[in-house]
């Protein structure tokens, strides 16, 4: 179920495949599968497309206490702008309670050149402290700085250190706005703002969040952001799932490398796209649920419950194409037990990373509420998840907070004395830290019965679709089918 197109110019080649078990119980009304896209091939600045880059800084009154904090941000800024590939277009935002470009001047994007960044990192250094924080005003003027550039990859870097004025009234609908114009790498400073603020941004705008444990860090971090958005070569992709007359899209979920939930939009009655940022050379897998009726389903045929395209928008580009032949989500509903109740297991794997998503969130939110015994519990199981997924990203937030007793599998762990602030966000933050699925397909069981090989697909006499050819009626109009 793997395909790809290797005729595509100046854009990685992209494999989109579906791992699932097609074999569901007839009282089940769901299927689950899991969607691995990867893209492979031209990357660096010889093929790279026009590049759009946003820093967004927090200058908040708190930035200034301590004074480390606006310092650490402005060498950063600084070091990001160094890091912008010649020609990059730029421009740098003071955050406050309203928004400012302080480079350049004016409301346009400049090019990356010795003299301009210069100038800019002149600007930024006369950047001072003072006033609240309105993130939605930086979203807006983020989005409208971008909106110029639409066939650029655009990306956002934002910083802050304290949580959002409750009278913002934009965010929620910049977030909606923003998340179809560019991505954005969240980060927060200090130990003040709110974990789930951030989450929430990242996740809307397809990008990273995360906790700044020592004011040295946020050097290196910026650097590397600015330079993976400097490799990013389609700016645009998205996955589009039609379902069939007895389906239904429940949701879909980014999965790997962090989780995220993703919004779609509707294009017909069936047919739903979810943007999912812009790409490099990378992997992402992403959980597909559909809602299913077995209603009056002939047993033990595959039936159509859904068809995945990947579309990509080329740089320079303001419409999407598709990117490689389109995949089929099975359904065969049974009445052998043996075959419904194996789990597939990447479904499994980032069914159990969900579950340890929640119990790192759980645990800090405990301590939080001054339940120790509760957080110790949550914290526990998380330890033995992460285990058990090879999470090694957040077993290494979780043992700052933890000591663990005996094996870690067995999730019984103390807490440490004296928790810090910045630990504390910096687990939370990794919640969402995810690692790789299993590669293995789910075996069937040995006493099933095996299938005959598989056929040409066959085209309904009646409404023309096509269909696997282990079918036996069209999943769309009913009609029985004929080899």
């Amino acid at each position: 179920m793997t395909h790809k197109d290797d005729d595509m110019d100046n854009v990685p080649g992209f494999t989109l495949s579906v791992s699932q078990n097609r074999y569901l119980s007839t009282e089940d009304d769901e299927m689950h599968a899991v969607l691995t896209v990867a893209a492979e091939g031209v990357t660096g600045a010889a093929a790279a497309p026009e590049v759009a880059e946003v820093i967004a800084v927090d200058c908040s009154g708190s930035m200034a206490y301590p004074p480390t904090k606006l310092a650490a941000a402005q060498r950063a800024t600084k070091a990001a702008i160094d890091a912008l590939r010649d020609g990059a277009l730029f421009a740098v935002i003071e955050g406050t309670h309203y928004a400012r470009v302080v480079y350049p001047t004016g409301r346009s994007l400049v090019p990356a050149t010795p003299e301009t960044r210069r100038a800019a990192k002149n600007a930024v250094s006369v950047l001072r402290a003072n006033g609240g924080t309105n993130m939605g005003e930086w979203l807006e003027l983020a989005r409208r700085l971008l909106s110029e550039h639409p066939t650029a990859v655009r990306h956002v870097i934002m910083l802050t250190d304290g949580q959002n004025s409750e009278i913002d009234r934009k965010i929620d609908r910049e977030l909606d706005l923003c998340s179809r114009v560019f991505t954005c790498d969240a980060r927060g400073i200090g130990a003040d703002w709110e974990k789930r603020e951030l989450l929430r941004i990242a996740a809307a705008l397809h990008g990273t969040a995360d906790a700044v444990r020592q004011p040295s860090d946020l050097v290196a971090d910026f650097e590397a952001m600015t330079r993976t958005a400097m490799d990013k070569i389609v700016p645009e992709a998205r996955i589009v799932v039609k379902t069939m007359n007895r389906s239904e899209v429940d949701f879909l979920r980014q999965t790997f490398p962090t989780e995220a939930a993703l919004v779609g939009d509707r294009l017909d009655a069936r047919t739903t796209a979810f943007t999912t940022g812009s790409w490099g050379a990378e992997s992402r897998e992403f959980h597909l649920r559909l809602k299913v009726d077995s209603s009056d389903a002939e047993l033990d045929h595959d039936i159509r419950v859904g068809r995945v395209d990947l579309q990509v928008r080329r740089a320079g580009a303001t419409e999407f194409e598709t990117a490689c032949a389109p995949v089929n989500v099975l359904a065969q509903w049974t009445a052998d037990l043996k075959l419904s109740s194996v789990l597939d297991p990447k479904v499994a794997h980032y069914t159990d990373q969900t579950e340890l998503g929640q119990a790192v969130l759980g645990g800090c939110d405990a301590h939080d509420a001054g339940d120790l015994v509760k957080a110790a519990s949550e914290w526990g199981r998380a330890v033995a998840l992460a285990t058990a997924l090879g999470n090694d990203k957040v077993l290494v937030r979780l043992l700052r907070l933890v000591e663990v007793v005996g094996d870690p599998a067995d999730g019984v762990v103390r807490l440490k004395d004296r928790l810090a602030a910045v630990d504390l966000l910096s687990a939370a933050m990794g919640s969402v830290v995810s690692s790789m699925s299993p590669m293995a397909t789910p075996a069937r069981p040995a006493s099933a019965e095996p299938k005959a090989a598989a056929g040409a697909d066959i085209t309904c006499p009646n409404c023309a679709k096509t269909w696997p050819s282990t079918a036996r009626f069209c999943g769309d109009c009913r009609t029985a089918l004929t080899a």
